[in-house]
Order: C-alpha cells, then sequence, then structure tokens
C-alpha cells in the first residue's frame, strides 16, 4: 500500500513540474530528505523515482520562460567553484572506479542544488521548501521519538536504510538541524494546531536525537540550543523553557546512554574515537602527500598502509572535514570552509538589514534559524562523514533567495534624491517683488 501511495504522488505531480519547476524541486527535496519509498517493502524501494523527477524538472526549466540565472551571490559561486573542483581531483583519484561511481551520485545532488538556486526566487517557495525539509524530516524525528519513549530509551533510534541518514548519528544531526526549523514555522504561524504540532514535533526530534546514542549529536545540540539562546529576544524565557525540559529530557534515558555519553571526555580509551582520529591523519598526511587528494572513496587498506598511524583501523573520515581534505585536499577544504563563512555572512547581513523593516521580520527570523542549523551541522559534522548530506546545500539556497530579496524589498525603499521636489530657489536679496 505504501508503495502504491508513493507512486500515485509521484506520477501525480508530474503535469504540475512540468508547469512550474518550482514544484519539481520541492517534490526532489522530499524525495531525496525524506526517502518515502524506502518506508515500503516492495518495488517502489528500488524504483527510480528521483531520476523521473529530477529528468522532468530540469525539462520543465528548460521550456519555462521564468528567469534561469543562478542569483549573484558568493555562494553560488563558491559552490560552483567547489563543484569543479571535486571534477578535477577525481580525475586524479587513487581508485578510479569507485570514485567514478560516487562522483555520479555527488554530481547528481549538486546539480539539483544548482537547480533548487535557480528556481527558488521567491518568499512562497522559500516558505514551501522549510515546510517540505521540516515536515520530511520530522517524520523521522515523531516516529523516533514515540520509540524512544515505548522502549525506555533502551534501543537506539536509526534513519531508514540506506540514505544520508540511515547511520544513528546521521539520523541525530539531521533531527538537531531541523528542530530550529520547526521553531521558525512555528513562530511564523498564527494558527494554534500549528503551534501544538510544532511543540510536539520538536519535543520528540530531541527525544529521537537522544535516543541515537550519538554522542556527536549531543554535542550538536548543546551547540544549536546554545545559540538560539543566544540569538532569542526573550533569553529569560528561554532560558526557563530550556531548565524545565533538558533535565527531564536527560532523565529520562536508562543509565547505559549517560555511560555512553561519558566516554565523550574518555576518548583515548574508546576504539570507535581512536579509528577516527586514526582516520583523520590518514587524511591529513594523504592531503600533505598530493595536492589533489586521494578523490571519492579512501576508506581503504592500502591508503591506511600509506598514511595512517595504524594502518590495520581503516574507518572513514567520519567528519566533513578531513573528509574534504583527504579527499579533495587543502585547496577543496579551504573552498568548502569558504562556502560555510559566506553562507554565514550572507545570513548575518540578513538578520542585520531587515531588523527595521517589518515586512521583512520573516527574512531575519528565517536567517537565525537556518544559523542555529548550521551550527549544529558544524559541530555534528566534526564527527560524521556528511559532505554530501544535500540539506545544507538547500538551506544555502535558500540564503542567497532570501538576500536578493532583502536586497530588493531595501531598494524600493529608497527614494533616489533625483525622484525628490525641487525646492523653488530663494529670491536674490533685493530683487524685486
Amino acid at each position: 500500500m505504501r508503495d502504491i501511495l508513493v507512486t500515485l504522488i509521484v506520477f501525480a505531480s508530474l503535469p504540475l513540474i512540468v508547469k512550474n519547476p518550482v514544484n519539481g524541486v520541492l517534490m526532489w527535496i522530499w524525495i531525496s530528505v525524506m526517502n518515502p519509498h524506502t518506508q515500503g517493502w516492495g518495488f517502489a524501494t528500488t524504483f527510480p523515482f528521483a531520476f523521473i523527477i529530477a529528468v522532468t524538472t530540469i525539462f520543465s526549466l528548460a521550456i519555462s520562460r521564468q528567469p534561469k540565472t543562478l542569483p549573484p551571490s558568493g555562494i553560488t559561486v563558491t559552490l560552483i567553484a567547489f563543484i569543479l573542483w571535486m571534477n578535477v581531483t577525481t580525475l586524479f583519484a587513487i581508485f578510479p572506479e569507485s570514485a567514478a561511481e560516487q562522483w555520479s551520485k555527488v554530481m547528481k545532488i549538486m546539480l539539483m542544488s544548482l537547480v533548487t538556486m535557480a528556481v527558488i526566487r521567491k518568499r512562497e517557495d522559500i516558505q514551501r521548501m522549510i515546510w517540505i525539509l521540516t515536515l520530511s524530516l520530522g517524520y523521522y524525528g515523531v516516529k523516533g521519538g514515540v520509540f524512544t519513549v515505548r522502549s525506555g530509551g533502551t534501543e537506539r533510534v536509526w534513519g531508514p536504510d540506506n540514505t544520508f541518514i540511515g547511520d544513528n548519528n546521521a539520523i541525530a544531526l539531521a533531527l538537531i538541524m531541523t528542530i530550529p526549523l520547526m521553531r521558525y514555522l512555528q513562530q511564523s504561524s498564527n494558527k494554534r494546531w500549528v503551534w501544538h504540532a510544532m511543540n510536539a514535533m520538536m519535543v520528540l526530534s530531541a527525544l529521537a536525537a537522544l535516543g541515537s546514542y550519538s554522542r556527536g549529536g549531543l554535542l550538536a545540540i548543546a551547540a544549536m540550543l546554545g545559540f538560539m539562546w543566544l540569538k532569542s529576544n526573550s533569553k529569560m524565557t528561554g532560558a526557563i523553557v530550556l531548565l524545565l525540559l533538558a533535565p527531564p529530557l536527560l532523565l529520562f534515558m536508562p543509565d547505559r546512554w549517560g555511560q555512553r555519553m561519558d566516554t565523550i571526555g574518555e576518548y583515548q580509551s574508546d576504539d570507535s574515537a581512536m579509528g577516527r582520529i586514526n582516520a583523520w591523519h590518514m587524511a591529513y598526511n594523504l592531503a600533505k602527500d598530493r595536492f589533489f587528494g586521494g578523490g571519492f572513496e579512501l576508506a581503504e587498506p592500502s591508503t591506511f598502509l600509506l598514511y595512517a598511524p595504524n594502518p590495520d583501523d581503516v574507518h572513514a573520515a567520519h567528519s566533513i572535514y578531513f573528509q574534504a581534505l583527504g579527499e579533495h585536499g587543502f585547496v577543496g577544504l579551504g573552498i568548502y570552509l569558504l562556502l560555510g563563512l559566506l553562507t554565514w555572512r550572507s545570513a548575518d547581513w540578513i538578520v542585520r538589514n531587515s531588523r527595521d523593516i517589518p515586512d521583512l521580520a520573516w527574512a531575519g527570523g528565517l536567517a537565525k534559524t537556518i544559523q542555529a542549523s548550521m551550527i549544529g551541522f558544524a559541530v555534528g559534522g566534526a564527527f560524521l562523514s556528511l559532505l554530501y548530506f544535500d540539506v545544507p546545500y538547500y538551506l544555502m539556497a535558500a540564503v542567497a533567495a532570501i538576500r536578493i530579496l532583502v536586497e530588493r524589498r531595501r531598494a524600493e525603499l529608497v527614494v533616489p534624491a533625483a525622484a525628490k521636489p525641487l525646492r523653488p530657489a530663494p529670491a536674490p536679496a533685493g530683487a524685486a517683488r
């Protein structure tokens, strides 16, 4: 039944996608982020829904009369530079066959990220994209939160199989990034049911993140909540809410959860943590030796034999930063960090320049929300191989679009000096009247 439902939704959307490519981008985000087909048990689990939606969206964009240019933004230029550099490093990949397979997956994500930037231009489109991102991941937050309550926190929460968020650490980070978006949607609505629904979704998502037993997730949620509190207009209320909610959530988790979290400060005796550090050393040593890095898919015994302190402990990078460094060298890491910095600065610019304009309050609120999500990703991503996770790239596209809308609105409010009515020149002294 689930397979049939997803199939009907996707094929029913195709005429709407042809009519407007924005609908295609929204459907793509739903399929790629939520992966609803993985919730079935039949033919839909392997059906190429994403490919069909992507092809239809690109066709719609090609025949559409709407502008097809990318937003003139440092974010756009840097993302394109990152894509081009990944193509260069793939030419010098240590393992060409596996690198080519991963390259194909990554380029599809990057292509659709650029398409998203090209078509998401209006406030309504941005709002709909945030709703879809929130509900797509919030589904797993509610599901995981209920599972955590039912199991008493004794079982780990996992994401959908064969997806970016299938791992327990990855689903925790994805939910942590989504909680600020839930809060934004709550604050931007005056409907009571939305407030109640988002309150429930935030609490259950936080429980699901804790129920994943992810130590990186705990650090990420602390960083995200701390940033949200700092940026809050009512810090006292925020502090009271955190003090009321945090202890019950933490006390609900069983002793073995607390014992696992305690190992954060004892990483030297933890095999998993030491394995990650070994992989980080490997990536750093490889990048020093190879200007273009090693290309995609480096976690092989031969690379660890050459570059790792412990050649027998083969691990994935387990860090977006060391993943970029190992696969794309210091140049690739530098471009990626610049992309994050420019996104942060653009969001900060939006907050500053929308503060004094009432009808841009939504833009400032959403920009702060995205900053909170990015803080969570920056902290949690330090311990996960999620360099190509698509959600941060969609948030970057949102920031680029919001900035253009703010710039346009501010320009409308500025009255050019030439348009101001001229005052009559004063009559010279002694002139006849």
